[in-house]
């Protein structure tokens, strides 16, 4: 699904990420987790390409398929999800017409017809009933107004609806309670397919106990320093990050 070959990049001649080596095959779940400035929210930045950051060595390919020409619109196209740590506002979009055209978008670069309203409509019900949102809440202004959970929710929504390949979820436990954090790590579990992949990026091993990966990464200095199953997760909570420098020198 995902390969990340060797890939060095910065921004504004400062040099993030150092080499990193990664693969995630279809089905399965990867978590990246390291300390502050470590590189984690570069990484999905730069999968996502995002223009403020250069590439300077590697390459990155979906599905077999290099993606580092591609801007960030033709990699939302190919399969590319990224969800914000801080989702933004727009007032005068309600969730809906704003997931529409999203995907309609997306179609259209495929070269489909816009969905039929009917499709759409029943597909918006579905997904809204698998994620437990309320009507009125689609109905509302993106993110205006929204709660830090709801801001996730409807950013888990927008995720269902538009069934991309790669999902790359930067800290979506930021900010967010017990009881908001379980609503949106149900909502990514439902999402979960032999068809996708998911890269959850966060500090955090609480959100790691809901939506359990296969694989956990520590990245630290621009480098994947050490990768191991889920336990790892834990082994970080109780020992931290120091451990490992030490084991580094």
């Amino acid at each position: 699904m995902l390969t990340v070959k060797d890939l060095h990049a910065g921004i504004e001649e400062k040099d993030i990420l150092k080499g990193i080596n990664l693969e995630i095959k279809a089905g399965e779940v990867h978590a990246i987790m390291g300390p502050n400035g470590s590189g984690k929210s570069t990484l999905s930045s730069v999968i996502a390409g995002k223009e403020e950051y250069e590439v300077t060595d590697g390459d990155i390919f979906l599905n077999g398929e290099s993606i580092l020409e591609m801007d960030p619109e033709e990699r939302a196209h190919e399969g590319v999800f990224l969800s914000f740590q801080y989702p933004v506002e727009i007032p005068g979009v309600t969730v809906t017409n704003f997931i529409k055209t999203a995907i309609n978008q997306t179609r259209k670069a495929k070269g489909l017809e816009d969905m039929p309203a009917s499709d759409m409509l029943k597909m918006i019900r579905e997904k809204s009933e698998l994620l437990e949102i309320d009507r009125k809440f689609l109905s509302r202004s993106l993110n205006v107004g929204f709660s830090g959970g709801e801001k996730k929710r409807n950013e888990i929504f927008q995720m269902a609806m538009l069934e991309p390949k790669l999902a790359i979820l930067d800290e979506t436990d930021s900010g967010l309670d017990i009881d908001a954090l379980r609503i949106v790590a149900n909502g990514v579990n439902k999402l979960r397919s032999e068809d996708n992949a998911v890269l959850v990026i966060t500090h955090y091993q609480r959100l790691l106990d809901y939506i359990v990966p296969d694989v956990v990464h520590v990245l630290m200095d621009g480098k994947i320093v050490k990768t191991g199953g889920k336990e790892l997760a834990h082994e970080l909570e109780e020992k931290g990050y120091d451990w490992l420098k030490e084991e580094l020198v």
